[in-house]
């Protein structure tokens, strides 16, 4: 389905994005990968997602907190592949703090990457899109773009913007064949969130499902968390013509998390 597309995803070197990323791949996509690690490592993964699905795939480590790097990854992703079809703006950071006690260059740091480099990145691939009228932008928000929990203010604020943003681009573009949605998933596996279950478990005393159900449990009612798969399976629905009539949507991937 996706033969000939070019994708780029930010934050793509692992969790979300990199289940994304190899999704859009699986499609057939050619690709741009993002983000921050070792470079043999980096280097070992651009390599293996190309051999596994005979794509073309390219590395930018842009540092999305800086705007001229988010500009220019996708002026360099146009320069190594042509064109950009598909833009999934995925890299994210939090911190959390009460907000008498939120540092504010930690606030600061939240809705650079968070926030204003979706922006950015948007703002730059929209011409060529509009030239091609032909697009799928897609931003990974959180749950928390669609409700709120305490000491996440500067993520929570960013991931509405999110959703926000995603409005207006779906609006702007709506007569064109641009599509622009929100994925909103609540907890997701990633390797961060298994240290976060291996923490927990050592520290009361729990064996890891005890430990994986007890994080859980206060948000997701369904007790499972959703997989970097699945958001990936869903963004390669989104790229799809059964999609082309979904815009400006914000689509929770939550486990039940706002039927409460």
């Amino acid at each position: 389905m996706l033969k000939d597309k070019v994708a780029v995803v930010t934050g793509s070197t692992s969790g979300i994005g990199l289940g994304i990323a190899r999704a859009l791949a699986a499609g057939g996509s050619d690709l741009v990968i993002n983000g921050f690690g070792e470079a043999t490592v980096i280097e070992h993964l651009r390599q293996e997602i190309a051999g596994a699905y005979g794509v073309r795939v390219a590395f930018s480590g842009a540092d999305l907190s800086k705007p001229a790097e988010a500009i220019g990854l996708i002026e360099h992703t146009i320069r190594e592949l042509g064109h950009i079809d598909v833009l999934v703006n995925n890299a994210g950071i939090q911190h959390v703090a009460p907000v008498q006690d939120f540092p504010v260059e930690r606030w600061d740091a939240v809705i650079a990457i968070n926030l204003t480099a979706v922006f950015l990145t948007t703002r730059a691939v929209l011409p060529q899109m509009l030239a091609r009228d032909w697009g799928r932008i897609i931003n990974i928000a959180s749950v928390h773009g669609l409700v709120a929990s305490v000491d996440k203010s500067a993520y929570v604020a960013s991931k509405h913007g999110v959703v926000g943003l995603t409005k207006v681009v779906a609006l702007e573009t709506a007569a064109t064949g641009i599509t622009c949605n929100a994925i909103c998933p609540g907890w997701v596996l990633t390797p961060l969130v298994q240290k976060q279950i291996d923490s927990l478990a050592a520290r009361e005393n729990l064996d890891p499902e005890e430990a994986k159900v007890k994080l859980l449990g206060e948000k997701q009612p369904s007790l499972e968390f959703t997989t970097p798969e699945q958001l990936g399976a869903l963004a390669v629905f989104l790229c799809s013509d059964a999609a082309a009539q979904l815009n400006g949507v914000a689509l929770p991937v939550d486990g039940g998390w706002l039927a409460r």
